[in-house]
């Protein structure tokens, strides 16, 4: 009677934790859908509820943080860090894109190699890489950014759902199935039997129907494009590929808000350039424009500043930055030319341009003489800004971001670590955990990027995410409520797995649709396991679907992290997404429903 008592008062001890769970789980589902707080606070604060009211142990609450998963992800960012540092990233835009000639073809040309590169690279540092090199190309070749970024972003979840380390999602459920069964693992391309027929479908669909269904609409940030101008000189390196080269070939003819006023060749000008005009090595070429194409300038390859002063600086240019600096009436060479009054000397920084009431000071830069008011356009170290922020120098100082250029001399080495990485993972030589490290320590050791740099680039709140959605879903397991579910939903089933299989599909896209695709993932996973278990069947085709439809998330910006990213910048609509987004959901779930089975038999 004693122990039956006992036993009794378990069961409900564990139910209320299991319907806690639950609870906290469905109010991080209403907050995320119905406020505008981040996803990282909101599953932090529902792990912070469990662990406070003592649900569940600390020590089962926090098993995300250790997750081996989630550290990859984290090595993952420093490895696209590097692509992007050493420009590899912006060499395959500029070589595979090339010049405008129709939307469609420019999507396919975006779609295909980004298809490629996401199923060997996680694709979430993959897009964020893009993103920028894309809004530098639709701009210069004045195309609709809206037009590629969702391109860019379903191309990328289709092709990084091919590959075990293709997506984050593939990495969190290959982690717990090891945990679930430490004999079991996803290999390297088993996703691909599913994956790869979705990818080719989605990327049919989206070069029939994506230039008819995408909006025609200019970047969100648009409205804050800086209107100062400047005048700036740049000389053409001997030993990059430019010297043979035509303006048009170079890519400096179309070039937004800015215009290549003339060439200084052996003493000579050469004005009114034509575009079929031959670069040739130590050519200075004049341009005047906005400070964002001044960017542009840096980031070419075989382009570098003119002045002279620039390479008696104590730094190289890779550890500079472009700063903009105002003028103050107590500046020390306010009232003298900037050569005479040693400008260099005194701030260990080179004056590149000089703006003078919004408009460009056509002087030679070392000649200008400067006033207050006047806007400097200074190569100098990061310290210069806060050596000088509140100095009485200036009225005001500002970093220009991405204005360092790209060490292209060592784009090689960054694609011979990624190369490494995935032949090693691909042969059974290390875990896909070892080979991130691995592959993220070379990356700063060798210089592709820098570990200041390495740190900027990964992104917190997104790691914070799966970790404690981790913590969740394993709390749902721990309580006992993950089986409860399943054996509820199984009522649904009618005792059929094929059905069953569906409903676990259905509810991860819904779930992922509304919250996140790693949580989705995480939150379904002890359930699908705990259905197959009372089924009695395999519990890998459960496993593959789960990884389909948590991948699967086209219909809304808020479900895919990398559909967050493109959100702004492509100046979108929530409803932008529903529109060309839905009708590719349903085929991947028509195609994994149907193949999941015969490839993976129950």
């Amino acid at each position: 009677m004693l122990k039956r008592k006992k036993d009794f008062t378990t069961v409900i001890a564990m139910t209320l934790a299991g319907w806690t769970v639950i609870a906290v789980i469905l109010i991080c589902i209403v907050l995320l859908i119905s406020t505008r707080i981040a996803a990282d606070v909101v599953f932090i604060g529902g792990l912070t509820a469990l662990i406070v009211t003592q649900t569940v142990p600390a020590s089962e609450a926090l098993v995300g943080f250790s997750n081996q998963g989630m550290l990859t992800v984290a090595a993952l960012y420093v490895v696209a860090a590097g692509l992007k540092e050493t420009g590899a990233i912006q060499y395959v835009v500029e070589t595979i894109v090339g010049r405008f000639n129709s939307i469609r073809r420019t999507q396919l040309r975006i779609m295909a190699p980004v298809m490629v590169v996401s199923a060997f690279l996680n694709n979430t540092p993959v897009v964020a890489s893009f993103i920028p090199a894309l809004e530098d190309w639709a701009r210069k070749n004045q195309v609709a950014v809206s037009k590629l970024l969702i391109p860019l972003s379903y191309a990328a979840i289709l092709g990084g759902a091919c590959t075990l380390i293709g997506t984050s999602t593939n990495l969190i459920v290959n982690g717990l199935l090891i945990e679930e069964a430490s004999t079991q693992t996803i290999g390297m391309f088993e996703p691909g039997l599913i994956g790869l027929p979705c990818a080719i479908v989605g990327f049919l669909y989206l070069a029939f129907f994506g230039d008819k269904l995408l909006p025609e609409r200019g970047s969100g940030y648009d409205t804050f494009k800086d209107p100062r101008e400047y005048t700036i000189e740049m000389i053409v390196q001997g030993d990059s590929p430019l010297p043979g080269k035509t303006i048009e070939e170079a890519g400096l003819r179309h070039l937004p808000e800015l215009f290549l006023a003339e060439i200084y060749r052996d003493g000579h000008i050469i004005a009114a350039v034509d575009p079929e005009q031959e670069l040739r090595a130590n050519d200075r070429l004049i341009f005047t424009g906005v400070v964002d194409s001044i960017i542009d300038l840096q980031q070419i390859k075989g382009l570098t500043p003119a002045t002279d002063q620039i390479f008696k600086l104590n730094s190289s240019r890779r550890e500079r930055l472009l700063i903009e600096a105002v003028v103050s009436p107590s500046h020390p060479v306010n009232g003298q030319t900037i050569k005479d009054g040693g400008f260099r000397n005194m701030y260990d920084a080179v004056v590149l341009a000089v703006s003078r009431s919004g408009e460009r000071v056509k002087e030679k830069v070392g000649d200008i003489r400067l006033n207050t008011g006047d806007t400097l356009l200074l190569e100098a170290h990061p310290t210069f800004l806060d050596q000088y922020r509140n100095s009485s120098d200036y009225y005001l100082i500002s970093g220009i971001s991405d204005s360092s250029p790209p060490d292209y001399e060592k784009s090689g080495y960054a694609w011979a670590i990624l190369g490494g990485m995935v032949a090693s993972v691909a042969f059974g030589l290390l875990s896909m955990f070892q080979a991130s490290f691995l592959a993220a320590g070379l990356m700063v050791a060798s210089r592709c990027c820098r570990t200041a740099t390495a740190k900027d680039y990964i992104d917190w709140s997104v790691l914070l995410v799966i970790a404690a959605s981790l913590g969740l879903g394993n709390a749902l397991q721990e309580t006992g409520a993950a089986s409860v579910l399943a054996e509820g939903f199984l009522s649904y089933a009618k005792g059929s797995p094929y059905l069953a299989l569906a409903g676990v599909y259905l509810s991860t896209w819904v779930l992922t649709e509304m919250v996140t695709n790693n949580a989705a993932a995480v939150l379904i996973f002890p359930i699908a396991i705990s259905m197959a278990a009372s089924f009695g069947v395999s519990y890998m085709p459960f496993v593959m679907t789960i990884i389909m439809a948590a991948s699967a998330s086209f219909s809304t910006p808020i479900g895919y992290q990398t559909n967050l990213m493109v959100y702004g910048p492509g100046g979108y609509k929530f409803t932008d997404f529903t529109k060309i987004g839905l009708p590719l959901n349903l085929m991947v779930a028509v195609i994994t429903i149907s193949l999941v089975p015969l490839i993976w038999p129950l």
